[in-house]
Formats: C-alpha cells, structure tokens, sequence
C-alpha cells in the first residue's frame, strides 16, 4: 500500500504562482511512478503531469511550458509547479502512483491521494 497526501494548494490570482507537494508514504517511493491529475466542477478528472521513476516528465498541452513536475526521492515527495495560472486551471489537484508505468489515464491507477483545491480568480 502508498498512502499519497497533497497539499500546497489555495487561491491566487490569474498570472500567479504555486507549488502542489504530494508526499508519499508505505512503499519505495523511487520505485514509483507518480502523476499529477485535475479534476474541475462538472468535469472529467484529466492528465496534467507525470515523472517516471527514473525521472523522465511527461505533460499535457495545457501544463507545457507553464508547470513543472519534479521528485525528491530523499523526501518521498513530487512536486508541480505551477506558474501563469489561469482561470481554467482551477481544480482539485490529486497526486498518483503507480508501480508498473506513469500514470497517464484515470483508470488502472492504483493509488490516488484525496486532492488539494487551487482556485485561480482573474
């Protein structure tokens, strides 16, 4: 079992900043594969970011160029980065692991954290 807990998340205005942490305990963490998804109201939970066990970072369309994703094995933690935050980027934030490939798609995830809210107001 991975336990997964975010946090980092709150409100900020169009054009800020913040950095989501997803700290991970239970398992190896660097033998995990860890994502970043969102979920906004109404809307499917989607792919925002994924870094590979050995480091390798994958991105939605709508995260290139403005997040970062990144890991600190040492801290059992991944972390998102997230700058010129728009309106749209509002929503729950939840952090993945998965042993086997980085989670891309909502289904076949094993473990999932319970989400940290961001609110960007323009």
């Amino acid at each position: 079992q991975v336990q997964l807990v975010e946090s980092g998340g709150g409100s900020v205005q169009a054009g800020g900043s913040l950095r989501l942490s997803c700290a991970a305990s239970g398992r190896p963490f660097s033998m995990y594969n860890m994502g970043w998804f969102r979920q906004a109201p109404g809307k499917e939970r989607e792919f925002v970011s994924g870094i590979s066990w050995s480091g390798t970072t994958i991105y939605a369309d709508s995260a290139k160029g403005r997040f970062t994703i990144s890991r600190d094995n040492a801290k059992n933690t991944v972390y998102l980065q997230m700058n010129s935050l728009k309106p749209e980027d509002m929503a729950v934030y939840y952090c993945a692991a998965d042993p086997r490939k980085v989670p891309m798609v909502v289904s076949g995830v094993d473990y999932w954290g319970k989400g940290t809210l961001v609110t960007v107001s323009s």
